[in-house]
């Protein structure tokens, strides 16, 4: 099988746990990942529907290099409508399963309805002679970590396992959706973890989906000889660069500290006095006494950015320790250590919650006054407690907005319902254009710069070039670290497919992706005049003398909407900012 040929889909229907195995169309061949997801989403699901309700469509989608010899490829994306932002949503992770399903042949997973029993449980088991869905009652509440060993503990070495947790099983809106890692031990590390799409698979009663390749194979290219050159070529030149992710995103805690946006007290302030405690620097230095060490998520990775944590007895803690967490399960909580923080990430994969989203919602709670702030034990007694269904664990467990309605507090940083990540858009005003602009809602992985210098006039098109080159990269199956450009994905679909894709067709492909969310959020009921950031982040300042605010005007943020023309520029923009 070369290219897209003998492509499938697999249709589960949760009303009656049906599963019907269809051809993908042909017309969909140059889409995968969020870019499938968006059209699928498009056509098939009612954009009015309530997020947790029967309506709603769950999709899961390898890129469209997934399982091809293209290294670090094997990017999966989550879709569905978020129960955060109330509109479209993508959440992109690593891990084997976009691997999996793509050697099989399976280009997505398109989940609908809900059983009538709400306490059901099911799981979807795939493999080369197909899927079905079969009881998983038994699973029921556990935790990711005992669910995927419970599960993987008599099934072939090469399986993988999407799943969720309790905070999913309670249709929490902070949820993640876990996915194994490639190492022997199979862990649910990796996360799809914005917009809540955890509890959409909870809403289906879907408790995992285990993929079993059997004795599938890489997918061939149409010209298989070219293909190969350009992998090779494109891995020996990043291979032969600044090897930027070397020790994961937890090496950017002293710059972003430095930039004002290793934020603090619930961005109260830019810069955290606990930065030297946090810093990744410290993580690596402990692989020498404690093991762990950086690793490789998926198979065929070359990055490696994710780092294997170990406690001070040398056991396994956690792994894909990274910024984002640091900074929000960290310094935003004022809690001081890395090692505290690698505790609450345990806790939120184990539980199956965004780091992101979970740890805003602390710092509201804390900033308003509920929880003392640095009580880590007090955080991981809360997190704890959202699988046995406290209020309160279930107020954090529904993110931030809802832990600021609850406690009446005021200074909730979010867009669209959306809890802001670590990269603060004050000073990094571009990246909180996309924040306001993206159909995504607030979300790094959409549309990050980081360019302090930039000059107002440049936001906009900045956070659009960026929105687009991330859109097709989500697509691709290629994961944002390796910074792949329109221009090095188009040679590769081009030898994938044996017939040109132009960088301008991946440009104009870009777009469609944008609009097609976009008009998707419009049918939910987004307005314009919500395409903006929460009031604290406008009129409180952070930086020497309050300097930083998100002072950019409504037609600015307005103008990353509409198409600038094309420029050659737009091809060197590499994903991930």
């Amino acid at each position: 099988m070369a290219g897209s040929e003998g492509d499938r889909l697999i249709y589960v229907d949760m009303n009656d746990q049906s599963v019907a195995i269809e051809p993908f169309p042909e017309d969909w061949k140059l889409l995968g990942g969020r870019g499938l997801s968006a059209r699928i989403l498009n056509e098939q699901c009612d954009p009015t529907c309530p997020p947790l309700g029967p309506d709603n469509v769950l999709v899961i989608a390898p890129g469209i290099l997934c399982g091809t010899a293209a290294a670090t490829s094997g990017r999966l994306s989550i879709g569905g409508k978020s129960p955060l932002t109330n509109g479209i949503k993508e959440a992109n992770v690593g891990g084997n399963p976009g691997q999996h399903l793509a050697k099989l042949g399976y280009r997505a997973i398109v989940v609908k309805g809900q059983p009538a029993d709400p306490e059901r449980r099911f799981g979807l088991r795939v493999t080369a002679a197909g899927a079905e869905v079969v009881a998983a009652d038994d699973y029921k509440g556990l935790w990711n970590y005992a669910c995927c060993e419970k599960l993987l503990a008599d099934e072939p070495k090469a399986a993988s396992v999407i799943s969720i947790g309790p905070a999913g099983e309670r249709k929490l809106s902070g949820a993640s959706v876990a996915c194994t890692d490639q190492d022997k031990e199979r862990r649910p590390a990796r996360h799809a973890g914005r917009g809540g799409l955890g509890a959409v698979m909870g809403s289906k009663c879907l408790k995992w989906v285990l993929v079993d390749p059997g004795k599938a194979k890489a997918r061939k290219a149409v010209d298989s000889k070219g293909f190969a050159a350009t992998a090779k070529s494109y891995s020996a030149d990043y291979l032969a660069g600044p090897q930027l992710f070397a020790n994961g995103t937890s090496g950017f805690v002293q710059t972003a500290n430095m930039l004002h946006t290793l934020v603090y007290k619930n961005r109260t302030d830019g810069q955290s006095p606990d930065v030297a405690t946090l810093d990744g620097a410290g993580i690596v230095a402990s692989f020498e006494s404690r093991g762990g060490g950086m690793h490789n998520c998926m198979t065929g990775c070359i990055v490696k950015c994710s780092n294997v944590v170990h406690d001070a007895e040398g056991r396994y803690q956690t792994s894909g320790l990274e910024f984002e967490t640091l900074t929000l399960l960290g310094s935003s909580c004022a809690i001081k250590t890395w090692q505290e923080v690698s505790e609450l990430d345990r806790l939120c994969d184990e539980i199956g919650l965004d780091t992101i989203e979970t740890g805003a919602a602390i710092a509201v709670l804390m900033d308003s006054g509920n929880m003392e702030w640095g009580d880590s034990d007090g955080a991981k007694k809360l997190l704890r407690e959202i699988a046995e269904g406290t209020e309160l664990a279930d107020v954090i467990g529904n993110g931030a907005v809802a832990t600021g309605k609850h406690t009446g507090h005021a200074r909730v940083p979010h867009a669209r319902g959306q809890a802001i990540p670590a990269w603060d858009p004050r000073p990094l005003k571009a990246t909180g254009v996309s924040y306001a602009s993206s159909p995504m809602g607030a979300d790094h992985t959409a549309g990050l710069i980081i360019n302090p210098g930039m000059q107002p006039d440049e936001f906009a098109q900045a956070s659009q070039e960026s929105q687009m080159v991330n859109a097709v990269c989500d697509s691709s199956g290629f994961c944002q670290f390796l910074r792949p450009n329109l221009d090095s994905i188009s040679r590769f679909y081009s030898a994938f497919f044996g017939e040109t894709v132009t960088r301008e067709q991946l440009g104009d492909q870009a777009w469609d992706i944008l609009q097609d969310e976009w008009k998707f959020n419009e049918a939910a009921g987004w307005k314009p005049e919500d395409d903006r950031l929460s009031e604290c982040l406008v009129e409180e300042g952070i930086g020497p003398d309050g300097v930083f605010k998100f002072d950019v005007d409504a037609d600015t943020i307005a103008a990353a909407k509409v198409r600038f023309d094309p420029r050659e520029e737009l091809y060197t923009v590499c994903a991930s900012g």
